[in-house]
């Protein structure tokens, strides 16, 4: 028997494309019943203000992405959790690719990553990520993490941490023995971070935060170098 899904979805500002996001993760699936459940912390929770799809689990929660997303992954009834950031799709046939990792004995999976853009300096980047998860069995958030609800919650969830929380969750499992699976496809991210900051300013910046976290730096002191970033922040 197929397992169920629930795609849980952290939003901060994300009033302007919260409905196309419903309407893709539902064209992906393929008619499979997958709930989705979107989180807002903004106390004026505008996004869900914006939301008129039908059929949505719909919440608010303190801000920050870990809290949302634990907030979410809270009543979510899917036997597997997909983390799928506001301004990330998932590809096509993303669930059967899931459901092949799972089926494998991964409990853990992600896919690769790809960036919306034509740029060559940004398609190495996002080639350069997906070399570095695999490697590492780390991926980072926006590559839609997704795992066993029951390993989610034996793991304690994410870290009450302000960045780096998708890394912290990952390492945990390493520890646990479950080395995260890849499923076939890629992730694609907007690029509006980059091209709000940079894009190898960005991409030196994000190697910069990886390094210090690894070298003992606080999530909160690295938190300072990457603010959150939503649809009105966007040039």
């Amino acid at each position: 028997m197929s397992p169920s899904y629930s795609v849980i979805v952290p939003v901060l500002g994300e009033a302007a494309r919260i409905n196309r996001l419903v309407d893709h993760v539902r064209a992906v699936g393929y008619g499979l019943p997958v709930e989705i459940v979107v989180v807002d912390g903004r106390p004026g929770a505008d996004t869900l203000a914006a939301l008129d799809r039908p059929g949505v689990t719909a919440l608010c929660a303190p801000r920050g992405r870990a809290r949302q997303m634990n907030a979410g992954a809270a009543v979510a009834g899917g036997d597997v959790l997909v983390f799928l950031h506001a301004d990330c799709a998932l590809p096509v046939g993303a669930f059967a690719a899931m459901e092949r990792v799972l089926a494998s004995g991964r409990r853990v999976g992600a896919f690769g990553l790809a960036i919306r853009s034509t740029r060559w300096s940004l398609k190495l980047v996002a080639l350069a990520a997906t070399l570095r998860s695999r490697i590492t069995g780390v991926p980072y958030g926006d590559q839609a993490i997704f795992m066993e609800r029951a390993v989610f919650h034996a793991l304690g969830g994410y870290a009450d941490i302000p960045i780096l929380e998708d890394v912290d969750l990952l390492a945990r499992a390493r520890r646990a023995g479950m080395r995260a699976g890849f499923a076939r496809g890629r992730c694609t991210a907007s690029p509006r971070r980059w091209e709000a900051d940079g894009v190898w300013r960005r991409t030196f910046a994000n190697w910069g935060i990886m390094a210090r976290y690894l070298l003992g730096a606080s999530p909160e002191r690295l938190a300072r170098d990457y603010p959150p970033l939503t649809e009105e922040d966007t040039p």
